[in-house]
């Protein structure tokens, strides 16, 4: 997305609402941890997945991936060099583990966004940038058309790395290896409902092996049409 230094956007009581919610969520299920933060809610379930889903999703990343790109241009042609695939969510293999996502959250599956599966080869990262939109940003006006901003992030590890592919989020101070099967969470949102800067978070460049992860983000409204 854009770079720290613009401003995010002001509080929201619906978004600040959403927080509420999912963090008690979270918090009820004897599944899920919460990593102990002041500046940002980030939660991690250790085998949301088992070995043979991690299996088929790389399998589809694979057959289906991409050059990854960005809403928003950056002068660093080094900022974001992994590679994508937006996975099909009514497929029989996507959809039972997209919905299971959506249901540890509970988030309507309707608010969140196509799935997206991520494979970094050695030297490939992605640098620190926040998942929340910009709302000063020229891209805003067709994000509030599309659901609004996003709210929540869901991140999981398909294999283990041999050497690097950490998550780090430099203002909160964490840093995260990559874990098979594992399911990270995060909040994007303050308390008030703010886009939280301390959520800016690196996908560091893989050292040795390779590394495969999907993504799942959440609007705030409904991210799907009523007639999807």
């Amino acid at each position: 997305m854009a770079s720290a230094a613009k401003s995010p956007g002001p509080p929201s009581a619906t978004r600040a609402a959403i927080g509420r919610a999912v963090a008690e969520k979270l918090e009820a299920d004897p599944r899920i941890i919460r990593v102990p933060l002041d500046a940002a809610q980030v939660y991690y379930c250790l085998d949301f997945l088992t070995d043979d889903e991690c299996r088929v999703l790389i399998e589809v990343i694979d057959a289906g991936r991409r050059p990854s790109t960005l809403l928003s241009q950056s002068a660093d042609p080094g900022f974001r060099t992994s590679e994508s695939c937006d996975m099909d969510r009514y497929s029989p293999i996507i959809r039972p583990i997209d919905e299971r996502v959506a249901d540890l959250l509970g988030i309507a599956p309707e608010h969140g966004e196509t799935m997206q599966g991520q494979r970094y080869a050695p030297g490939q990262q992605f640098r620190a940038h926040h998942d929340y939109f910009h709302q000063r940003e020229p891209y805003w006006a067709a994000m509030q058309g599309q659901g609004g901003q996003r709210t929540w992030t869901a991140m999981a590890y398909l294999n283990e790395v041999e050497e690097g592919g950490a998550t780090w989020f430099p203002l909160a101070g964490i840093r995260i290896p990559p874990r098979k099967r594992m399911l990270l969470i995060w909040n994007n949102m303050k308390p008030d409902g703010a886009p939280n800067d301390a959520t800016l978070h690196e996908g560091m460049a893989v050292v040795a092996g390779t590394k495969y992860i999907f993504t799942k983000w959440f609007r705030e409204d409904r991210w799907l049409k009523a007639a999807d």
